[in-house]
């Protein structure tokens, strides 16, 4: 590791990206669950890396705005992972906390008809929802240049695609049963 040596270059950048920083930390951190000033300490710590391996980067502006976005989605990935500590006292096996076998399967078919109705869904919709789908997480921009579309129209066609989409899963899921209550 090196040790990043003071020049006005890298001081003057870390200035006049001062503001900027904290503005988009604080606009991006409560979506991502966390405080301004953590999210902004990360951004600088990437900056920083940045500095010292290649020098500032050559639109800095469109660098800290991707930069606070990429961070504030790498926690809410963690915080989705993490889970509370559940210290169990008794002498038992604590129990699976995936849910077992049986769990497992039924989630993996439901991820599979998920994934089977996706591709049946017409016109741009199954590279729309695949996108959507995307443990990335992309933001409506990565995904409207992935599909060469405008951001703008990004949001109605998703509507119409998840509208599409959940006719023709509540077409495959049969009725619920009354219960005892049959009238």
């Amino acid at each position: 590791m090196t040790v990043l040596d003071e020049t006005p270059t890298s001081g003057q950048v870390v200035g006049a990206l001062k503001a900027l920083v904290s503005a988009e930390a604080t606009a991006e951190a409560p979506g991502a669950a966390m405080e301004p000033g953590d999210l902004e300490q990360a951004v600088w710590v990437r900056l920083l890396e940045r500095l010292g391996d290649g020098g500032p980067p050559p639109d800095a502006a469109r660098w800290v705005r991707a930069a606070v976005r990429a961070e504030a989605r790498r926690a809410r990935r963690t915080a989705a992972r993490e889970h509370p500590y559940r210290h169990a006292p008794s002498a038992e096996p604590a129990a699976d906390p995936a849910g077992g076998p049986e769990r497992a399967a039924l989630l993996g078919e439901r991820r599979r008809v998920l994934r089977a109705a996706v591709a049946r869904t017409p016109g741009k919709c199954p590279r729309l929802l695949t996108a959507m789908l995307s443990p990335h997480d992309p933001t409506y921009r990565e995904i409207a240049g992935t599909l060469g579309i405008s951001q703008g129209s990004l949001g109605p066609m998703r509507s119409r695609c998840l509208g599409c989409l959940r006719r023709m899963l509540a077409a495959e899921v049969a009725a619920p049963e009354h219960r005892g209550k049959e009238r």
